[in-house]
């Protein structure tokens, strides 16, 4: 079967917001999600990241009667914060909302500040504007594993507290606080109930070292204070969702995705704008250029489309609204207790979906497989991975060309490695209060537009669209070269396979003429 979505079908299908009678049906009803967002003035922290940007998305298109949506931007890549604004609202993920209704877009606000400066680094001018917040969405933060710790700690700790504070002092109209955490911020355990967990470290403690420190000395204190958590990034979203809950004087939640993907149906199905973890994956598998990994594949690998992560937020903050202060509810918005996924088939699919749709820029027949073995896994990597790269640079040597592969393979090299750990794990989440979620969603009005998980949903036509969505998205790839991008795939498939004849009769020389002297040496024993 051919996924392919046509431009037009990417504006129009699958969107129940879209429909004008939708929307007079519900203006006749009882007060709805959308309705909560009448008049609200809404501080949105991350909103130029991957999650942030789909939740501008859909907070403008689904909720018209929101009034002001204050973005906070920093100047990023030698841009300002005027520059990055006008960058964001040129961006893709509006184009719905420029075709349908271009000036909600104005509603969008930049506000320059600074997560980890004080005060989030806000004039006074600005911080008076803040009196008229009622809701917050918090998802700013460092994801990169890699992160030395100070800046984890300044962006995902203490940048979290700032946030608080002024919500505190500064925000008397507030009715929701939505903290975007992960699902993975009490790693070390296998059993990850809803509910903040005591911290791995104290969070003064932990902000005192990170400023007060020499580099190097917090480097050789990081393994310790890791404990046994993998990274930087997984212990500073703990010690941050111990500082949320401390704010009890606050109406706040804590909502923590798993690993998040594609978008599932809104803006696009398949909309994704950056080739961070698992999308980095399956873009490589698609190019036939990551052909092994050391993985459980029994294990679930437990993704979320970001479309549902974002309704999820949008239910938080309104069921907040109506809860009691002193409570902070937690959501474990995960897919392994809903439509678990093992690693092995989310794999074959990508392979499937890769062979079925190619991209203009396949570089080698897909194909994939996981092992357990570190030692086999060293070895596809240099037989599968560096040596073609190797070759392919000594190509682009001989025409005079900058040679790239190499470095590339190193780094999805590095990549993998710091991967390998949520590859190599399972976990199983406790969902009661993210169903007691989606039961109160669907109970109101206009429920069905934010629904929090699809009632049909097939992994198979999902992987299908995020693969498309990569191939459009990410490498700019259109349709109109899928014919000459199958004709090149199938032209691969045949240099595939004469490379498997010639390495199988090589190997069984090899073996052949190793034969006859390992049975002359046995024989002279």
């Amino acid at each position: 079967m051919d996924m392919l979505i046509k431009d037009e079908e990417y504006i129009n299908a699958n969107d129940p917001s879209l429909p004008d009678m939708n929307r007079e049906v519900l203006e006749g009803s009882m007060e709805g999600i959308a309705d909560f967002f009448t008049n609200a003035v809404i501080l949105v922290t991350g909103g130029t990241g991957f999650v942030g940007k789909a939740l501008l998305e859909k907070l403008l298109r689904s909720c018209p009667g929101i009034d002001t949506v204050y973005v906070l931007m920093r100047p990023k890549r030698g841009l300002s914060v005027e520059q990055r604004y006008k960058e964001l609202i040129k961006n893709q993920v509006f184009d719905r909302i420029r075709a349908r209704y271009p000036q909600r877009l104005e509603k969008l606000h930049a506000l320059a500040g600074d997560v980890s400066a004080p005060r989030l680094g806000l004039t006074d001018a600005q911080v008076a504007l803040m009196g008229r917040v009622n809701t917050v969405f918090h998802s700013a933060a460092t994801v990169r594993f890699t992160d030395p710790l100070r800046n984890a700690a300044a962006l995902n700790v203490k940048g979290t507290d700032t946030l608080m504070k002024l919500a505190r002092d500064h925000m008397p109209l507030l009715k929701a606080v939505v903290h975007v955490s992960t699902a993975y911020s009490n790693a070390p355990r296998s059993e990850i109930d809803e509910r903040v967990y005591e911290p791995p470290c104290d969070p003064q403690a932990l902000l005192s070292c990170a400023d007060l420190l020499p580099p190097d000395t917090l480097e050789g204190l990081t393994p310790s204070l890791l404990g046994e958590h993998p990274n930087p990034y997984t212990l500073t979203k703990a010690v941050a969702e111990t500082i949320v809950q401390g704010y009890t004087d606050l109406p706040v939640c804590i909502v923590r995705p798993s690993i998040v993907t594609a978008a599932y149906q809104e803006p696009y199905p398949g909309w994704i704008d950056n080739v961070y973890g698992v999308t980095g994956i399956i873009m490589e598998i698609s190019r036939g250029t990551y052909r092994s990994g050391l993985c459980r594949e029994r294990y679930v690998v437990d993704l979320v489309p970001v479309d549902v992560l974002v309704n999820c937020c949008i239910l938080a903050a309104w069921r907040q609204a109506g809860k009691r202060a002193g409570k902070c509810p937690v959501y474990n918005v995960t897919s392994g207790s809903v439509a678990p996924l093992q690693w092995g088939n989310f794999t074959r699919l990508c392979v499937r979906w890769a062979r079925e749709n190619p991209t203009k820029y396949v570089m080698w027949y897909p194909n994939f497989s996981f092992t357990e073995s570190r030692a086999l896994n060293t070895f596809w990597e240099l037989t599968c991975h560096f040596l073609p790269a190797f070759i392919y640079d000594l190509v682009l040597r001989a025409q005079g060309r900058k040679p790239i592969m190499m470095k590339l393979a190193r780094r999805f090299k590095l990549a993998a490695a710091t991967g390998e750990y949520f590859a190599n794990n399972e976990w199983h989440f406790g969902i009661e209060e993210l169903t007691a979620l989606h039961k109160d969603g669907a109970s109101a009005p206009d429920g069905a537009i934010f629904s929090a998980w699809p009632q049909l949903f097939s992994w198979d036509s999902y992987v299908g669209a995020y693969m498309l969505g990569i191939r459009r998205f990410i490498l700019k790839d259109t349709l109109e070269s899928l014919p000459e991008a199958r004709s090149k795939l199938n032209k691969l498939y045949w240099i595939h396979r004469v490379c498997q004849a010639a390495s199988g009769y090589y190997l069984f020389r090899l073996l052949a003429s190793r034969w006859p002297l390992a049975s002359s040496w046995y024989h002279r024993q």
